[in-house]
């Protein structure tokens, strides 16, 4: 039987799934960003690259995305599956990377030309004293369609 403070903690979970992901495409990333969604000593993997701790990432994930002009982050097909303070999270992903019109020029294409991926977020998230965070984040490409930025084909 599911009680409610695990039905609350799906819920925060789920929340910071989402949030995670518009801030994505808000782009407010910084220092305070990286906090408020990952553990201190938080492992990232992703096909750009791999990291672990708080140390660059909002760096590194500002420069990822300028290689954009625009992008849309949308999750869905959420799995928590809670133990305690820890959760292992797994949603599906549709990434939409508008390219810069740079870059659209450079390659004779029309402007909006966009690099999509689709693919799945392992997560572990945590309980901290702040609620919860990631401590691990995977992802995971399915399916590609489009070019992906230059410099990275």
């Amino acid at each position: 039987m599911t009680t409610m403070s695990e039905l609350i903690d799906r819920t925060d979970i789920i929340e910071l799934v989402g949030r995670y992901m518009v801030s994505l495409d808000e782009r407010n990333i910084d220092d305070a960003w990286a906090r408020r969604f990952h553990t201190a000593d938080v492992a990232m993997e992703a096909p750009v690259g791999e990291s672990t701790g708080l140390d660059g990432l909002a760096e590194s994930t500002r420069v990822a995305l300028e290689r954009f002009e625009r992008t849309q982050h949308l999750a869905s097909n959420h799995i928590v599956d809670l133990d305690g303070d820890r959760a292992a999270v797994r949603w599906d992903a549709l990434m939409v990377h508008v390219h810069l019109a740079s870059t659209a020029a450079a390659r004779g294409e029309e402007p909006g030309a966009h690099f999509d991926v689709g693919g799945r977020f392992d997560a572990e998230a945590v309980r901290t004293a702040d609620g919860w965070r990631f401590r691990r984040m995977a992802v995971r490409p399915v399916w590609f369609n489009g070019r992906p930025p230059i410099g990275m084909e």
